[in-house]
């Protein structure tokens, strides 16, 4: 019986480090990055399995040697896991300064960003935990026709101002506003059929925030869909916002973790700043499974916007929680904020990305083409 539970134990251990190892892979395949997510569970699972081994030999002393090179490793990957979402608690500096007292309520954006899940019908519940915030801004995704019609009539009232993009494959977009809504763009960066919103948003002193709204395709196990587009799609957006004048916030469903490479590379290229870091995870997926919980929305922001609140709100039915954050315009306080800033390799790597997912864009439309010849025969 004993030996049994140690063999179970040793199995486990390896496939923890085998998790573990598999995101320093530079691969887009989803069963690659998908071990970028569970970071937390994967420490703690590293964590019980120590625990269990230590009880089952009764003391270090049984251990064999090869037993104490598994563990040591075991030991080393929870520190490492810990390490990666430490930047993500209160331990850490902040990215982000906290605004100053005082500062003028005209020149903040109040801003609610919310993946609704298209199958959702709890209109109701959604719009009584976004209107408790009283938002300028609020930011929807996953919708289709029904849920851009429910919110128009909800909202249109108080929020005139509006861009849609509804769809009903589940990469629908919407953004309502007291504010009015300057040169609005709906966009297409990498696929036709997954929208991105760029606007600037006036606020009442006059100022202009650039807000950019996106909702990337992720990599899924089911359908065997491989993070090529989600990856190429945040590093154009992250060349895109270089380009345009601050103040600049980029929000949604990213379908990444805060801690990911990409994540982080999408930081350095766009020189954003994370309001997250220092602060906590704000997990945001799964509303309904607390064990399996991951920081997928994300709000970034340049240097010159200072933080008044960040918050996750509560649930709205659907699989992910809304993200409030406040931000005011504060120029002259950028030197206090630690501006992300890529390196060549970074460039290069973010480069072979965009050339990845033109590749097998190539290849779809080519097989697409082939098999529209192959019908008219």
């Amino acid at each position: 019986m004993i030996a049994a539970a140690k063999i179970t134990l040793l199995a486990l251990a390896i496939l923890l480090l085998i998790a573990t190892v598999l995101p320093f892979v530079r691969s887009p395949y989803w069963w690659v990055r998908m071990f970028d997510f569970p970071r937390a569970q994967i420490a703690v699972g590293m964590l019980v399995v120590l625990g269990l081994y230590g009880i089952v030999n009764l003391g270090v002393a049984q251990a064999k040697p090869y037993e104490w090179v598994v563990f040591a490793l075991l030991g080393l990957g929870t520190l490492y896991q810990v390490a990666r979402m430490a930047p993500y608690t209160p331990l850490a500096s902040v990215q982000t300064v906290d605004a100053s007292d005082g500062v003028d309520r005209e020149r903040r954006l109040r801003f609610v960003v919310s993946n609704v899940l298209m199958e959702n019908r709890e209109i109701d519940r959604w719009v009584r935990v976004v209107r408790a915030e009283d938002p300028d801004v609020i930011a929807a995704v996953e919708t289709d026709a029904w849920w851009a019609e429910q919110i128009r009539e909800a909202l249109e009232a108080d929020y005139p101002h509006a861009i849609e993009a509804p769809q009903d494959d589940t990469y629908g977009m919407l953004l309502y506003s007291r504010f009015p809504l300057l040169d609005a763009e709906i966009r297409h960066l990498v696929e036709d059929s997954v929208p991105s919103i760029f606007t600037r948003a006036e606020l009442p002193s006059g100022d202009t925030v650039q807000i950019v709204l996106l909702h990337p395709r992720p990599p899924r196990p089911d359908i065997q869909q491989n993070s090529t587009w989600r990856d190429a799609e945040l590093v154009l957006a992250a060349n895109e916002v270089q380009d345009l004048d601050p103040p600049i916030m980029v929000a949604g469903d990213l379908n990444d973790v805060a801690w990911s490479r990409t994540t982080r590379l999408f930081q350095e290229l766009s020189g954003l700043l994370d309001p997250r870091i220092g602060r906590g995870l704000f997990s945001t997926f799964h509303a309904d499974h607390w064990y399996l919980r991951y920081p997928l929305d994300h709000v970034f922001h340049s240097d010159d916007l200072t933080l008044v609140e960040l918050r996750r709100l509560d649930s709205i039915g659907g699989d992910h929680f809304p993200m409030l954050i406040e931000l005011a315009l504060e120029e002259g306080r950028e030197r206090e904020q630690d501006t992300p800033d890529a390196e060549a390799d970074d460039r290069e790597v973010a480069e072979e990305m965009v050339e990845d997912a033109a590749e097998e864009k190539a290849e779809e439309t080519s097989a697409e083409q082939h098999e529209r010849e192959r019908e008219d025969q």
